[in-house]
């Protein structure tokens, strides 16, 4: 049998005519003689050179003597390689240039979004920019009203928390650093402890004047916000929501053309359960816990879409055009499925004593009718949750409240992160109580006698706390929020029983919607407790080291070049004083002084210089560090000429005596302890003598507690 092939030649010599055939080059760029290679196949040796030619030409040869003309050649599709080809280079460079760029992606305005995850940061003690500025407030007041009137998915309480704090936040300094006035006012008040409790007290006045709830309020500042707390901090802050309530009643009345009438409910009112067939029995607190497991699964697939889709936010939707084209995207998207949704529907109730509907809506309809789609959709939030609890039954279609709760659950998830002011409250309970409600015709479908299940309503409100538990994971207060904005007591026992179930079933699958945008957004919080498995850490573990130490009399240009350091940038720095005439034996801790108070002290050329063989030094008071808070200048900003450099700076003075000290063996959960309920900066760590051999910082702790797991996520969201 004749076999056809395409040859290559290899020849280690050239051609026998004389002329050297077209040659390409190896692999090594090589068209000389290159080194003789042996390959054994089927008796014949290979003498691979250079290449002297590409045989086209069909041979053909037969089976007899096959082994014996051979030819000395090679496939060549197994031994040619072309240096036209090169690989690519898959691996980032991370440089210094790319690192800035992916910090740039990640950046968020700070008054997009609802505001509670910043200012529950703030409250624990965090520094976030920006966070409580004037030009953060007008931004946010204006962002939640266009978000309101554009018909976004969004509510308008976590723009109004965020405000009180922010409202707070200034009138507690007596002064707007934005604005450039000093009213010369509470002076005292210029410390970070006074600015977080008016905050807290902020926070609550929010919740307050939103849901018409005073002791709501206290209760989410106390477990959503403040994360330190005495009883005089009590009294102040319930102090400030009766009287945040009291003044939005007081213009409420003059709004409504009855001045004087303070019974007016906060901006976001449920209305009042008042009618007794829906009161509740017994045999339905199971239905009730139910309802909270099914909060708890949703709530959780609502977080997990949402993380993922901020993640998509974070990599590939960061510059600022990006950003109001997908806000504008959502705006259009969702008034389109609303049209959509409404169009096609056909559940047009009609307007009479038994559909008493309070604000009806025609669309598409016959006369006297009105559509039950497009007063779920076209309404506002609150009104459309209103609605859904005190309709009468039979006012919506089972279809209806199912498709609205699809459509709506999927808008909302996609609206929460868009860099505009809005919050999840209001969003969250309008998707509970369409399913609540859905259940309750549900359960009166296939109930036997019907009259036990005859009121939708009390299903609704608690399919409504149930989601909204389910997404923020808020029990106490949220109890209380939804008992004042609704005036019925009654239901606060099956409210607690679905909250509890609804936090217990989500967090086993994701934490709380908030909780998630505080770790995409690298902030070092700290939780109440300590992790489990953090027993057999101590503090060696975590601790930073090695440590800045300042002397208790130290040289100006040494203290300048500490602080012009870019690489460690710190914002402590232990003092320690050398024991001895001789200086030999190993400096002792004495102190803490903080990067802004000796940035104060180089503004105001507190030095010590030797002036005519006398000591001098210029006295400084405590109103000099208060005026410079919280906007401490830069020290690239502060002159120090050569000469001052060799000037000495006594730092006994304002340095911290006493700071808090743990030895090194201290346990981790100890450690996290001291640091969170006395809310420390720095925890010094030192040995058996006293000697500095750490620091412990908030975001020491927070590093670790991310864990393993955390840290993925976190890496994953940033790359």
């Amino acid at each position: 049998m004749a076999n056809i092939t395409k040859k290559v030649s290899w020849s280690s010599r050239a051609d026998e005519s004389g002329a050297a055939g077209e040659a390409t080059p190896l692999l090594n760029g090589s068209d000389k003689r290159q080194h003789s290679r042996e390959l054994s196949g089927g008796g014949a040796v290979f003498q691979i050179g250079r290449l002297s030619n590409v045989d086209l030409e069909e041979e053909i040869t037969s089976d007899e003597g096959s082994h014996r003309d051979r030819p000395k050649e090679i496939p060549h599709n197994e031994k040619l390689l072309s240096l036209k080809y090169e690989s690519l280079d898959y691996d980032n460079i991370e440089n210094q240039l790319f690192l800035e760029e992916e910090r740039r992606m990640s950046y968020l305005p700070i008054a997009a979004g609802s505001g509670i995850p910043q200012i529950k940061c703030y409250l624990n003690g965090v520094k976030v920019p920006r966070v409580v500025r004037l030009k953060t407030l007008v931004v946010k007041v204006c962002g939640v009203i266009c978000s309101v009137v554009g018909g976004l998915a969004v509510g308008k309480e976590g723009p109004m928390i965020h405000s009180g704090a922010v409202v707070a936040a200034g009138v507690s300094q007596g002064r707007s650093t934005s604005l450039k006035k000093d009213f010369k006012i509470f002076e005292y008040f210029r410390r970070d402890t006074e600015k977080r409790d008016f905050v807290s007290a902020g926070a609550a006045a929010g919740v307050s004047a939103a849901f018409g709830a005073p002791v709501g309020g206290v209760l989410f500042s106390l477990e959503e916000g403040a994360s330190f707390w005495n009883q005089m901090l009590t009294w102040r802050i319930f102090f400030a929501s009766m009287i945040s309530t009291f003044t939005l009643n007081f213009f409420l009345s003059i709004y409504h053309n009855n001045p004087g009438d303070l019974s007016n409910p906060g901006l976001i009112n449920f209305g009042r359960f008042e009618n007794d067939s829906v009161a509740y029995y017994l045999y339905e607190i199971p239905l009730f816990i139910a309802m909270g497991a099914i909060g708890g699964l949703l709530g959780a697939l609502f977080n997990i879409l949402n993380y993922w889709l901020t993640i998509f936010r974070i990599r590939y939707v960061h510059r600022p055009c990006l950003q109001v084209m997908e806000a504008m995207l959502v705006a259009a998207v969702t008034a389109t499925v609303s049209f959509t949704m409404i169009y096609f529907s056909n559940d047009c109730q009609p307007l009479g004593p038994e559909h008493t509907e309070e604000y009806p809506l025609q669309l598409f309809c016959a006369d006297g009718e009105y559509n039950s789609m497009a007063t779920a959709f076209f309404n506002t939030p609150e009104r459309s949750v209103r609605s859904l609890f005190h309709n009468q039954p039979g006012s919506y279609n089972p279809l209806t409240l199912g498709l609205f709760t699809l459509t709506y659950f999927f808008l909302a998830c996609w609206t929460y992160g868009l860099t505009v002011s809005a919050g999840v409250f209001i969003p969250s309970l309008l998707i509970g109580a369409a399913w609540g409600r859905l259940c309750g015709i549900m359960l009166s479908a296939i109930s036997a006698t019907g009259s036990i299940w005859a009121d939708p309503g009390k299903y609704a409100l608690i399919g409504a706390a149930a989601q909204l538990g389910g997404i923020v994971r808020m029990t106490l207060s949220l109890t209380v929020i939804m008992v004042e904005a609704t005036g019925n007591v009654t239901y606060g026992l099956p409210i607690m029983l679905v909250l509890m179930t609804a936090k217990i079933v989500g967090d086993y699958f994701v934490e709380g919607l908030y909780d998630i945008h505080i770790k995409l957004q690298s902030i070092p919080f700290l939780h109440w407790e300590a992790p489990a498995t953090s027993h057999w850490l101590t503090a060696r573990e975590v601790m930073s080291s090695p440590v800045t130490c300042l002397n208790k009399v130290e040289k100006v240009g040494t203290i300048v070049d500490i602080l012009s350091n870019t690489s460690t940038n710190h914002n402590g720095f232990p003092v320690v004083v050398v024991q001895g005439d001789s200086g030999e034996e190993p400096a002792k801790l004495c102190g803490l002084i903080l990067r802004s108070q000796l940035i104060v002290l180089l503004k105001h050329k507190v030095f010590v210089e030797l002036a005519r063989s006398r000591l001098t030094q210029r006295k400084l008071l405590l109103k000099d560090f208060r005026d410079a808070y919280p906007r401490f200048p830069p020290i690239q900003s502060i002159h120090v000429s050569q000469d001052e450099r060799e000037c000495m700076m006594d730092l006994s003075e304002f340095m911290n005596p006493t700071p808090y000290t743990v030895p090194q063996e201290t346990s981790l959960p100890r450690v996290f302890k001291l640091v969170r309920a006395l809310g420390l900066r720095h925890l010094v760590v030192v040995d058996d003598e006293n000697r500095v051999v750490g620091l412990v910082t908030r975001k020491d702790l927070a590093r670790y507690h991310l864990g393993k797991h955390g840290l993925e996520e976190l890496q994953l969201a940033q790359t």
